[in-house]
């Protein structure tokens, strides 16, 4: 079963968060605070939303989608932008992540918005066949960059603390 988050989930999603970072290979990054995740979605005006996965005979929480919109300048209209998809490996293979992503779809298609899009590490080939075999499409001809830290703060003009 899928549905939306709501605050008494915040613990299971901040253990999830931590799980997913650990699998890719980059727990010391995962910083964010169960305070953090619940300020960000349950603030009067969220600009980011989680859908939670559970099974359906014990509605023990197995995944969940983090996402939030983002807007194509080309379409003239918003999108979803998956930031974490995560199912528990105990989980994997009951469909909970096609649902989670149909789930996502779902909104896309009723809100009109043209696109739904998502990054995934290169070296997760269990992922990428999974996303190919829904029809997903890598956009090779993409880059992704990022900026943080010293070069953030130098680039706004503010010294990093």
């Amino acid at each position: 079963m899928i549905r939306s988050a709501v605050p008494a989930d915040v613990p299971a999603i901040h253990a999830m968060i931590r799980e997913l970072a650990e699998y890719e290979r980059a727990l010391e990054h995962a910083r964010a605070t169960e305070e953090q995740l619940h300020d960000a979605l349950f603030c009067e005006h969220p600009a980011v939303f989680a859908l939670i996965a559970e099974t359906d005979t014990e509605s023990d929480t197995v995944g969940f989608a983090l996402w939030f919109r983002n807007f194509s300048t080309w379409t003239g209209t918003h999108g979803v932008y998956l930031e974490d998809l995560y199912v528990r490996p105990s989980a994997r293979g009951a469909g909970h992540g096609r649902e989670l992503l149909s789930a996502l779809a779902g909104i896309c298609v009723e809100r009109g918005y043209e696109r739904f899009e998502w990054w995934v590490l290169d070296w997760n080939d269990p992922s990428i066949g999974f996303y190919r075999s829904l029809g997903a499409e890598p956009m090779e001809d993409w880059t992704v960059f990022r900026m943080s830290g010293e070069p953030l703060h130098a680039l706004a003009g503010v010294n990093a603390a």
